[in-house]
C-alpha cells in the first residue's frame, strides 16, 4: 500500500509538470505581409523569428513563417537598393540580389543575442548588393585590390582637384593616398577595365550632340602597310649607293619603268637572258645585304 501510495503520488507530480509546460502558440495570420506596417513588422518578425527557432527545416510551418518573414522584410531590401539607384544596372536585378541578402540574414539569425534583426538584415543586403556590383559591372575582371582602390583614386583625384586647377600627376596621387607610385600606375591601368563601349558608336559633335562627327572606329589606329614600306626603302638606300652604274640602271628600268627584260635588252643592247641573269644576281646581292 505505500508503495502503490507512492506511485500514484509520483504520478499525479509527472501529470502537473507535463500540464505546467504552455502549448505553443497559434501563428499569427499575415494574409498580406508585404504591406504590414513598420511598427507592426518589427513586432511580428521578432515573434516569428523566435518561433522559426523552434520549428523543424523543411515542415510547412517552417516555410509559413519564413516565406512570410521574407515577404514582410521586402521593404528593407527596397530601402537600401534606392541607395544605389544611380547605377545603370536594372533596378530589378538589385532588388532580386538584395533579397538573397535578407534571405541570408533571416537563416543565420540568432534570437538569443537579443539584437534587433535590422541590426544584422542592412549589412547582409548591402554587401550581396555591392557583391553583384562588384561581380558584374566590371567590363574586365580584375583583383578586388584595383576595383577599391580605383574609388580611391577617383576621390583622391577629386580632392586634388579641388586644390588645384591641373590634372594630378601619379606621384601626387601616391603622396596623396599614402601609397607607392607603381601601385597607383597599376590601379591607373586597371581603371580602363571597368566598363567598354561599342567601336561603332557614333561621335557627336557640340554641345547639343546633335553633329555626328563619325564613328569611335574612326579614331582606331590600324597597321599601315606603307610604314614597313618606308622602312623598308630607308634600310635598302646604302645598298643601292654601292652598286655601279649598270646595275642602278637595270633596277631602275625594270622596277621604276617597269619595263619587260626583252624590253630592256633592247634598250642597253643586251639579250634577254643576259639582262635575266643580271637582275637576278642584283636582287640576289640587295637581299643578302638586307637580311645580314
Amino acid at each position: 500500500m505505500r508503495n502503490s501510495t507512492s506511485t500514484v503520488g509520483t504520478a499525479q507530480a509527472t501529470s502537473s509538470k507535463v500540464c505546467a509546460v504552455p502549448a505553443p502558440a497559434a501563428l499569427p495570420q499575415i494574409p498580406d505581409p508585404q504591406h504590414v506596417a513598420p511598427a507592426d513588422a518589427r513586432r511580428l518578425s521578432k515573434l516569428l523569428l523566435l518561433r522559426l527557432e523552434s520549428l523543424e527545416e523543411g515542415t510547412q510551418e517552417y516555410q509559413y513563417v519564413r516565406n512570410t518573414l521574407i515577404e514582410m522584410n521586402l521593404t528593407l531590401v527596397r530601402y537600401v537598393a534606392r541607395r544605389f539607384s544611380s547605377r545603370r544596372e536594372s533596378m530589378e536585378d538589385v532588388l532580386q540580389v538584395g533579397t538573397i541578402g535578407l534571405i541570408k540574414a533571416i537563416d543565420r539569425y540568432d534570437p538569443s543575442r537579443d539584437v534587433e534583426f535590422t541590426t544584422l538584415a542592412i549589412p547582409y543586403i548591402q554587401g550581396e548588393i555591392k557583391r553583384f556590383f562588384r561581380d558584374t559591372t566590371w567590363s574586365v575582371r580584375v583583383p578586388r585590390r584595383l576595383q577599391e582602390l580605383r574609388i580611391d583614386l577617383a576621390r583622391a583625384r577629386e580632392e586634388l582637384e579641388a586644390e588645384g586647377s591641373h590634372e594630378p600627376s601619379v606621384a601626387e596621387l601616391a603622396e596623396h593616398l599614402g601609397i607607392p607610385e607603381e601601385e597607383v600606375a597599376e590601379g591607373l591601368v586597371a581603371c580602363n577595365g571597368y566598363d567598354s563601349d561599342s567601336i561603332d558608336r557614333p561621335i557627336q559633335a557640340g554641345g547639343g550632340g546633335k553633329q555626328q562627327t563619325g564613328l569611335v572606329a574612326d579614331l582606331v589606329g590600324t597597321e599601315d602597310p606603307a610604314l614597313a614600306l618606308a622602312e623598308d626603302i630607308q634600310a635598302l638606300k646604302p645598298h643601292l649607293a654601292k652598286l655601279d652604274d649598270r646595275d642602278r640602271t637595270l633596277l631602275q628600268l625594270r622596277f621604276g619603268a617597269e619595263m619587260t627584260q626583252s624590253e630592256i635588252g633592247e634598250e642597253l643592247g643586251l639579250s634577254q637572258m643576259h639582262v635575266s641573269r643580271l637582275l637576278t644576281r642584283v636582287c640576289a646581292k640587295l637581299r643578302e645585304g638586307l637580311l645580314a
